[in-house]
This record gives structure tokens, C-alpha cells and sequence, in this order.
């Protein structure tokens, strides 16, 4: 006979009316404003019992798990499998795993861009975090503006959390030929635009490209974005590179859900766990792996949001670092290969051990181990196909400086170009005549007239298309190569923008340039076609070669002629919806593009 044991239960002290409620853990934080705490916890407790869930279940920690599936987003087509497999790792470890929605921004089908959304997910990310009663949260994410959104929003909510990526797709094969979105995308593209390719063949490439889910199979921005946290120390190693369509992703999912249970125990935030030593490693990655342009500035926006690291990081910081980090990951678009083969070559396991003698070992990790405990307690071994992808310290595949850091007269708050994909290594010391487009449609209408005045050695010029002058700053910077000069051969120019380009894009091409051309003081902004122009890359210089004196004229009488300027800044004002906020509080390339407002220092006075 099964004896009830009811009336040896403790009643629940949840309706003692007597004792204050705790506002630390599970359910009784964040209580709904009624006005009567305890009739707040009461009243969660009936909704949430509509689910079916027992006393038992809900006295464990409460995990929660963001969930960013949309059938417009192919990248996180897994996240019902990765959500069923964190919801065992937490549930095997004696939590309670609850799922919730946040908006889900995919590269390719959002408008304008998808940077235009990131702000809006990170707000998104951290209200509902900090809304909700969770000890912890796990944050899937994947492609390339998600996993920065959720790590901006989640170290300002500041509760525990722990990313989960979806993982890299598979590449496919074209006549023998691996094939990988989206660095294949564009070299085919240009090869079909310059006449290389008839019709049907990008038409059956264009089949291939995408073979399976996941993110972008090379270096581009979605995969930084997963090494990088992986480098921060906020999720296991192997899961910055696992595809998405392994069973190690699940794998990797449930070890996040049974860590999740133990980092709401210890009470593990991330404003405590990130520490400078944590960005310099993270920067010291992205150096080693080429990473993408993309994740200087997402880079910005989230070392921004913490409260003891603003300012502290800077674009110098990239400079300082890359100047002593060599690139070893032989992927495109710097290299040659794929994420699954960094991910068979041991993958960040393997890239960080190489990397040892550059890294702060001391730096914390979500789990509460050191990174160097964490890499004593999995080391690796070297073997051939290891050092092909993962080239040692002593033998790179760029010497310095992939991503590098210029500044001069027209870009005085610095520009970024990564210079290890660029294509033809000698416009990284070049001086040619500017060919300027004033817009993205201007230059969709002169870019293949064959009468534009443009040699090989001219260098093109967009404006127009930074976080302001076109919102949402997009990936127009991969400027194409003037058809006629395309046709005759020619596969790289010196190019510059105040845009972005994708992390899977390759050229010499300057991008990121501050001010932006659309605010009136940008010297960017008053560059003319036919002024000549110089780079420099190892000495980090970008110069219009007029007189300071010639400069500054032409910027005073800009600013003179304002009419255009005012009637702009009047229609920001104006505007309504989500584009009037981000016209009017979105900042600068070199400070991450994110909203001053959610910046930790808040806006500026003169804003507010």
C-alpha cells in the first residue's frame, strides 16, 4: 500500500502571508506590479499551473530558452531539435527548461539589412530576459547579426547566460568542386557579371551553394561571431564550429542546458565572468582566424555594453593586437577551405592551444574555470590534417594584422580593411584617382556604364551607406568591379565606403570609415572624383591628398550649405516607428553602431 505522505509536506510558504518574499530566484523575481507581492506570486502560480507544471517542478531553477526559429531563417532551421536537446541537459540536471520567443533576423530576408534589426533584437533579447522569471538563460542564435544582438542585450540584462550557436552548414559540389555559401556566392557572381559563366551554370551553382541548414560554411560573420564567444569564454569550445546538421550540435546543446543549471546556481553574470582579458583574447582571435570586418564593430557594441569596459577597448586595441597575432586558419575567404574542416582539425580546442603564448590565461570562463583550465583539461594533439587548417605559430598564413585599422585625413575615427583577403596584395600600398559615388542607386546606375571614366588603378568610392545615410549601415561596401573593367580581367580595386561588407566577401576594400559621409562634418563626405587618393596599410594611413587648409574649406562650406542637411535632420525627427528611433540614436562605426541609449554610460547630455 503506497502511504500518502501529504500531510508530512511543509505547507507551501509561498501564501504565508507572514514572510517576505525573495526577489533572487525562480518565481518570485521579477513579481508582476500588482501591488500585493504575494498576490503577484499567487497569480503566476495559477497561469503557470495551466501548463500542467507541478510544485515540484517549479521549486528548481528555471531555465530559460530563447527561441529564434522562423521559416525565414534556413541558419536556425534547427533550433527545435537544439531546444529539445538543451531542455534534457537541463532537465537530466534538475532544472526546469522554458522556452520563449524573441524576433529572429536573417542576413538575407530582412530589410533594409539585418544590421538595420540587430539593435532592435538586442532590445528585444534584454527585456524579456529581464522580465521574466529565469535563473538562467540559454540564447540560440546563429546567423550573422543574431549572436551579437543576444550577447549586447544579455550582458545589460545581466542575468546568467549561455549562448548556443547553430552551427555552420555543410558545403556542396559543383563539376568536383567544393562549393560553400556565401564566399562562393560572390566569387560566382562577379565571375557571371564579368561573362565567365553563362546563365545556366550559376543557375545550377546557385543550387549548391546551400546544400544543408546552418550558417555560412566559411569565415564569415556568423562564424566569428561563434569563435569569438567561444574565445569570451561563454560556451564550450567545440561549439563554435560543430555543423549544424551533426549530432554533435546536440550534443553541444545539452551540455549547455546541464551547464546552464550550475551557472544559475553559482549565480554566474556576465558583467562578472567578461573582463578586459576576455576581449583581448577575443580580439586575438579574430585576428587569427581572418574573421570578418563585421565583428569589429559588433565587437564595439558589446564591450560597450559593460559597464567596466567601455572605453577601454578601443579600434586601437585591434591594431595593438594584430600587430603580434598571425593569421593560421587557412578558411576562405582568406584561405581555402571550410568550417567543417576547421572543425576536423580540432577547431577551437586545437586554435586556442596554438594560440597559448598570446593568450590571458587567466581570463574567467562561464563555467568558473580559468581558460587555462579549461584548456589543461582538454588537450590535443597535433596531425597533419590539423596543421593544414591550423597552421602553427611558426609557419602562418599572413604574417599580421588580417583585420587592420587605418585612419587619416578623411577617416579620422579610423576604417577597418582586412587585408589578408584582399586579391591582389599590391593595392595594399596604393594611390590612384577617386571615382566617387554619391549613393547605392547612383552607383547601381553608373557602376557598368561603359563610358564611366575608371582605370584598374582608380579607386572607387561609395557614400552614403553608413549607420545613418542609408539606416542600418549595409553590406554594399564589396563595391562590384566596373563591368567593362571586369570583362578586360581586372579582379580587384582599391575601394572605399562608409559600409560594411559580408564577413564571406574578399578585395582590397577600406570599410567602416568615420565620420559617416552623411553627417555634414565627414571629410568622407566632400571627397571628388578625380582627387586623388593614397593607402597605406602597414602604416595604417588613408589619405585624400589636398592641403588641411583645402579640407577644411570644403567641409565649411558643406556645413554652409545646409540646407540639405537640415531638411535631413528634420525628417529624423519626424520620422515615426523603429527607423525614427534608429535614425536618431544609432552612433558611429568605431563605437558599434548601437543605440547611445543602450550603450552602460547611457546617452550623451546633449542629447537628452
Amino acid at each position: 500500500m503506497v502511504q500518502d505522505t501529504k500531510a508530512e509536506r511543509p505547507p507551501n510558504q509561498d501564501y504565508d502571508l507572514s514572510a517576505p518574499i525573495s526577489s533572487n530566484s525562480g518565481l518570485r523575481q521579477g513579481l508582476t506590479s500588482y501591488g500585493d507581492a504575494h498576490f503577484s506570486l499567487f497569480l503566476r502560480k495559477v497561469f503557470i499551473k495551466a501548463l500542467g507544471y507541478s510544485e515540484d517542478a517549479l521549486s528548481r531553477p528555471i531555465i530559460g530558452i530563447i527561441n529564434t526559429f522562423s521559416g525565414f531563417n534556413p541558419c536556425h532551421a534547427n533550433v527545435p531539435q537544439l531546444i529539445e536537446a538543451a531542455k534534457r541537459g537541463v532537465q537530466l540536471n534538475g532544472g526546469l527548461a522554458i522556452e520563449f520567443p524573441t524576433i529572429s533576423v536573417h542576413e538575407s530576408f530582412s530589410y533594409p539589412t539585418s544590421m538595420f534589426l540587430r539593435n532592435l533584437m538586442s532590445m528585444d533579447t534584454e527585456e524579456m530576459i529581464r522580465a521574466q522569471p529565469l535563473d538562467a538563460c540559454i540564447m540560440i542564435g546563429g546567423c550573422d547579426k543574431t549572436v551579437p544582438a543576444q550577447l549586447m542585450g544579455g550582458i545589460s540584462a545581466n542575468k546568467p547566460i549561455l549562448p548556443l550557436v547553430t552551427g555552420p552548414m555543410m558545403p556542396g559540389s559543383h563539376r568536383g568542386e567544393r562549393l560553400g555559401a556565401c564566399t562562393d556566392c560572390r566569387n560566382n557572381w562577379a565571375a557571371f557579371r564579368a561573362g565567365d559563366m553563362d546563365i545556366e551554370e550559376i543557375s545550377a551553382i546557385n543550387e549548391e551553394l546551400a546544400p544543408t541548414i546552418g550558417t555560412c560554411g566559411v569565415m564569415g560573420t556568423a562564424s566569428t561571431m561563434a569563435c569569438i564567444t567561444a574565445a569570451l569564454g561563454l560556451m564550450p569550445l567545440r561549439g563554435a564550429s560543430a555543423p549544424a546538421v551533426s549530432s554533435a550540435r546536440l550534443r553541444i546543446a545539452e551540455e549547455t542546458g546541464a551547464n546552464a543549471v550550475s551557472v544559475a546556481l553559482a549565480k554566474r553574470k556576465p558583467q562578472e565572468v567578461l573582463s578586459k582579458e576576455s576581449f583581448l583574447n577575443a580580439i586575438t582571435v579574430i585576428q587569427a582566424i581572418g574573421g570578418s570586418t563585421n565583428a569589429v564593430v559588433h565587437l564595439m557594441a558589446i564591450v560597450n555594453r559593460h559597464p567596466k569596459l567601455q572605453g577601454v577597448i578601443t579600434l586601437d586595441t585591434f591594431t595593438e593586437i594584430g600587430n603580434r597575432t598571425p593569421l593560421l586558419i587557412d578558411l576562405k575567404p582568406s584561405g581555402d577551405n571550410y568550417m567543417n574542416d576547421f572543425h576536423n582539425a580540432g577547431g577551437m580546442v586545437a586554435l586556442l592551444h596554438t594560440l597559448r603564448p598570446l593568450l590571458h590565461l587567466s581570463a574567467m570562463t562561464i563555467t568558473g574555470q580559468t581558460l587555462k583550465e579549461v584548456l589543461d583539461s582538454s588537450p590535443f594533439r597535433t596531425f597533419p590534417l590539423s596543421q593544414q587548417i591550423i597552421r602553427p605559430l611558426s609557419d602562418p598564413l599572413y604574417p599580421s594584422s588580417s583585420l587592420v585599422v587605418v585612419k587619416g585625413n578623411i577617416a579620422p575615427n579610423g576604417a577597418i580593411m582586412k587585408a589578408s583577403a584582399s586579391k591582389d596584395r599590391n593595392l595594399l600600398s596604393h594611390r590612384g584617382p577617386a571615382v566617387v559615388f554619391e549613393s547605392s542607386e547612383d552607383m547601381a546606375r553608373r557602376i557598368d556604364d561603359p563610358n564611366l571614366e575608371v582605370t584598374k588603378d582608380s579607386v572607387l568610392v561609395l557614400k552614403g551607406i553608413g549607420p545613418i545615410g542609408n539606416p542600418g549601415m549595409p553590406e554594399a561596401g564589396l563595391i562590384p568591379i566596373p563591368r567593362k573593367l571586369a570583362s578586360a580581367g581586372v579582379k580587384d580595386m582599391l575601394r572605399l565606403s562608409d559600409g560594411r561588407m559580408s564577413g564571406t566577401a574578399g578585395g582590397t576594400i577600406v570599410l567602416h570609415i568615420s565620420p559617416e559621409s552623411a553627417l555634414p562634418e565627414s571629410p568622407f563626405g566632400v571627397i571628388e572624383t578625380g582627387d586623388l587618393i593614397s593607402c597605406d596599410v602597414e602604416k595604417g594611413e588613408l589619405h585624400l591628398e589636398i592641403s588641411d587648409n583645402d579640407l577644411n574649406s570644403r567641409i565649411d562650406a558643406r556645413m554652409r550649405n545646409t540646407s540639405d542637411a537640415v531638411v535631413a535632420s528634420s525628417e529624423r525627427q519626424r520620422r515615426r516607428g523603429y527607423r525614427g528611433l534608429y535614425e536618431r540614436s544609432v552612433n558611429q562605426a568605431q563605437d558599434g553602431a548601437d543605440f547611445d541609449f543602450l550603450t552602460a554610460a547611457g546617452p550623451p547630455e546633449s542629447s537628452m
